[in-house]
């Protein structure tokens, strides 16, 4: 067993929302980490066993492992191998061997170092296992080692007849638990005291009917922590841990049904405070994580129930880590079962999981993983040592040791996936999921806007593995009509920066969008367009704004025509496995709204949209969902311990969008389909419990009419849930409002575009990636656009010009430029200074300076000039009079990302 280090730092987790113009000072490397987390996730250079490393413990910069090993061999990239039998000493700060060297050994069967500690005062390395020789000296499962020598303290004699498997040390002994049932011929069944000097055995007895496993002193040296699989000690029922007197091993305090009877201790740590417990079931109702006990009285302070066998804990500066393959911590309202987690950090006051998790695989054996933690020093520096059976860290080869610096952190985060949308004049929502850094839950986000360098807004959040919101922020500098480019970077305290987000683009209304306009208005919580560009993220376009959805399986994205008129698109599933899962874990409340549009003409059913207790796999708890029977009919139903459904009586797999509300509150439960109520139940309860919303697919087991499919074979569009119960006038507002014609927009790019140039009259440009104006000396640039005619029905509302400055220094320009008509033909190919059109007036729209550094930058344009050219050709220049030069990318530029472009909308008269 470790002693922890106790030492004293505040708990300060940053608990940030987000908004514009926020930013966060960035802290020194030495300390770039989220507090309370005092390790990177990236995982340093370390020499690797060809087996599994059971024990670790550190002493003067030195790391000693022990395990079931006969090799060790450098990081992967080359190097000779070392013999290292079932031992290996390694220099803390470079993780190589050192010259310290011992082989465990024993005449038959295969010798195992099972258990290190060190004497107080780190002179004498303790070592228990099975073996019977260490470099030919004879001992028996225990052995002391002279740490400055490297040489067997022949004067240590113990004699244990089985395996050792755990160590405690004081000034004057060693405390050992395993499998023994003797000690020097004396009867000591699994736990035992020796004399730390001469190996005597001591009087100490505390005898337990199975196995010990692991054994802690308390900070007063007064007790002694056992753990294993036992059910009872020195006759008294405590199973799997106990507290006994540490010169007698008399009971000082049992525990009897307080794990239970299919679970056992692994490992016991202790700080200052209390000591922890880490726990292993096998089989079902087990007990499988960590348990903080306080000093004194040895009370619970708290448990932690996640799923997934804890192979050990270790307490530092006020944290506590953990070793395990954490698959389901649900019970604490944290991740589902699901993806396995081999390292986990949480405050030693709480169970909250902290932002540090890197990760190993289960690896060889018995496919547990990591299994062994210590914390060595050198040179100021602390690293986080971690043994086991792994065989990868963090995805890449590395076998049986690894280790995490308290300084250096060099991992960025991950890249976020921004969208944007905009439902009203004057103000665009950007939003994205946020990114994911192992060591670092609070990072800064930053906002840039038509590819300008400096950022239009800054905003922090906190994120975990398992708990990514969506972050938004909201641009209210933005004028209708126009569009506009967003990309987003995120930051971690070291400043360790993301790559750029892909370009998310929008364009600006001029008029409000009636039907996202109202569902907002009416309180959506949770609201998926299904308008995202990208996989795999759905963007929540709700004013929270942080229930984005994630993808599975790739459903088919921007899908049309969309169920509300305009230009909003729909997702496509495949009825097989695609579908999409909330991010967010969370409870629902008495009342609720349930809204989606749906179009489909399976006859195998499946389910729309609903509530499960999982996220990436089949939920065991599901109500308050939607689904479509073979027959093509539709079911809302809850569980009140029995299954609730209402059913329509007719069929909507015609292929046709159709609209389905389901609400529950204190009114009893309703079904609408196309804005007609069809029908009410007197139900107002619900099963509860914490989960996430799923579209496309989830469990089905049990309901009434069960589809053959549980998958959605079919479009949705427009999901949203409420907090309350929407009226039947909002349903059949909400229906109508999708129905009535909205605002069309058309993206129009150059067809072609050149400039001149008075310098070199004779020149032609119209292959350049560069178009050019000024007034003196004269440039001036031509672009022809070939425009729609206006759909029918509508009319041209809004038209704006946008362009690009290069990456040329000073490309920007202190003048106004104007946009005019050009008069006379010209074409691309052919258009010089000495030939060029004339130009006309007036202007139809101008840019009143524009700043260096690319970026996009739009003008609004006269309607009724572009109107009148609708249907065919039109013809533009951009010209100043002063003598600061604009330099812009063409259409030819792949830097131009579309530029020059005219933005069209177009809308009812």
């Amino acid at each position: 067993m470790r002693r922890s280090r106790g030492l004293a730092v505040s708990l300060a987790l940053s608990l940030t929302g987000t908004g514009a113009g926020l930013g966060i000072a960035l802290a020194p490397q030495a300390a770039a980490l989220t507090p309370p987390v005092a390790f990177t996730a990236d995982a340093l250079s370390t020499w690797q066993p060809n087996g599994v490393v059971w024990a670790l413990a550190e002493a003067g910069g030195q790391v000693f492992a022990g395990g079931t090993f006969s090799t060790v061999r450098p990081p992967a990239g080359g190097g000779s191998e070392q013999q290292a039998v079932n031992f290996v000493a390694l220099d803390a700060a470079t993780g190589a061997p050192t010259s310290c060297k011992l082989s465990f050994t024993i005449a038959s069967g295969t010798a195992t170092v099972r258990a290190l500690a060190l004497s107080p005062d780190k002179s004498t390395l303790y070592a228990g296992g099975y073996f019977g020789a260490v470099n030919g000296t004879a001992v028996s499962s225990l052995a002391a080692i002279d740490v400055a020598s490297c040489t067997v303290k022949t004067s240590f004699r113990p004699a244990f007849a089985a395996t050792v498997r755990a160590l405690a040390v004081t000034g004057d002994t060693v405390y050992a638990g395993g499998d023994f049932l003797t000690v020097a011929g004396q009867p000591r069944q699994r736990f035992a005291a020796v004399g730390a000097t001469d190996g005597a055995l001591k009087p100490f007895t505390a005898d337990a009917d199975e196995p010990g496993r692991a054994v802690e002193v308390t900070p007063d040296g007064e007790n002694v922590v056992l753990g294993g699989d036992f059910f009872t000690v020195n006759g008294t029922n405590s199973h799997a841990l106990a507290v006994v007197d540490a010169t007698s091993g008399a009971l000082t305090k049992s525990y009897p049904g307080f794990i239970e009877t299919n679970s056992v201790v692994k490992d016991i740590a202790t700080d200052a405070t209390g000591f922890y417990s880490a726990n292993e079931g096998t089989g079902g109702g087990v007990f499988d994580g960590r348990i903080a006990l306080d000093l004194p009285g040895f009370g619970q302070r708290w448990r932690d129930t996640c799923l997934g066998a804890t192979q050990a804990v270790l307490p530092y500066q006020n944290v506590l880590y953990s070793a395990s393959h954490a698959h389901d911590c649900a019970a604490m309202g944290e991740f589902p079962d699901g993806q396995r987690h081999h390292l986990l950090a949480q405050p030693t006051t709480g169970t909250g999981k902290l932002g540090w998790a890197p990760d190993t695989n289960d690896g060889i054996g018995e496919g547990i993983g990591p299994r062994v933690m210590t914390v060595g020093s050198k040179n100021g520096v602390q690293y986080l040592w971690v043994g086991g059976e792994f065989t990868t860290v963090n995805g890449a080869a590395q076998q049986g040791l690894t280790r995490f610096a308290s300084t250096g952190d060099t991992g960025a985060p991950t890249v976020p996936v921004a969208s944007a949308a905009s439902f009203r004049p004057g103000e665009v929502q950007v939003r994205w999921r946020s990114s994911l850094d192992l060591d670092d839950s609070a990072l800064t986000y930053r906002i840039h806007r038509n590819g300008a360098a400096t950022p239009i807004a800054t905003v922090t959040a906190d994120s975990l593995f398992f708990k990514r919101p969506q972050v938004s922020w909201t641009d209210t500098t933005v004028a209708a009509g126009q569009s506009y480019t967003y990309r987003v970077t995120a930051t971690d305290a070291a400043g360790n920066t993301s790559a750029l987000s892909a370009t998310a683009s929008v364009t600006v209304p001029t008029g409000t969008e009636s039907y996202p306009s109202q569902v907002r208005a009416d309180g959506a919580q949770l609201y998926w367009r299904y308008d995202d560009a990208i996989l795999p993220y759905a963007a929540d376009s709700s004013a929270g704004g942080n229930q984005n959805g994630v993808h599975m399986n790739a459903p088919a994205l921007r899908q049309t025509p969309g169920a509300v008129s305009g230009a909003s698109t729909a997702i496509g599933f495949n009825g097989t496995d695609s579908r999409i899962y909330a991010d967010k874990r969370q409870t629902v409340g008495s009342a609720y709204t349930v809204e989606t549009w749906f179009r489909t003409n399976t006859t195998r059913g499946g389910k729309l949209f609903g509530f499960g207790s999982n996220q990436d796999r089949g939920s065991y708890q599901y109500d308050k969902h939607i689904y479509m029977t073979n027959d093509g009919r539709v079911v809302f139903g809850a569980y009140t311990g029995v299954t609730r459904t209402i059913t329509t009586s007719g069929a909507y797999n015609d292929n046709q969008w159709h609209h389905v509300v389901a609400t529950q509150g204190p009114g009893g439960m309703t079904l609408y389909m196309d804005g007609v109520q069809r029908g009410t139940l007197a139900v107002t309860t619900h099963e509860n419990y914490s989960g996430y919303w799923h579209a496309g697919g989830d469990s089905l087991g049990g309901w009434p009419d069960r589809p053959t499919s549980e998958m959605w074979a079919g479009q949705l569009d427009e999901s949203a849930v409420y907090p309350t119960v929407l009226s039947a006038a909002q349903v059949q507002n909400h229906y109508a409002l999708a129905t009535a014609p909205a605002d069309s927009v058309v993206q129009v790019t150059a067809a072609e575009d050149t400039y001149a140039n008075a310098g070199a009259p004779a020149t032609n440009y119209g292959t350049s990636s560069s178009l050019a104006v000024r007034g003196t000396s004269f440039y001036a640039s031509y672009l022809r656009f070939d425009l729609p005619a206006a759909p029918a029905g509508t009319v041209l509302k809004s038209a704006t010009l946008s362009v690009k400055t290069s990456t040329t220094s000073g490309a920007g320009t202190t003048d106004t430029v104007s946009v005019v008509p050009v008069t006379g033909s010209w074409s691309e190919g052919g258009t010089t200074y000495n030939n060029r059109p004339a130009l006309g007036g007036p202007a139809l729209g101008a840019y009143p300076g524009i700043p260096d550094g690319s970026a996009v930058h739009t003008a609004p344009l006269t309607t009724g000039s572009v109107a009148g050219a609708l249907g065919g050709s039109l013809a533009l220049a951009l010209s100043s009079s002063g003598t600061d030069a604009l330099w812009l990318w063409s259409s030819e530029a792949q830097a131009g990302e579309g530029t020059p472009q005219l933005t069209l909308t177009f809308g009812a008269p």
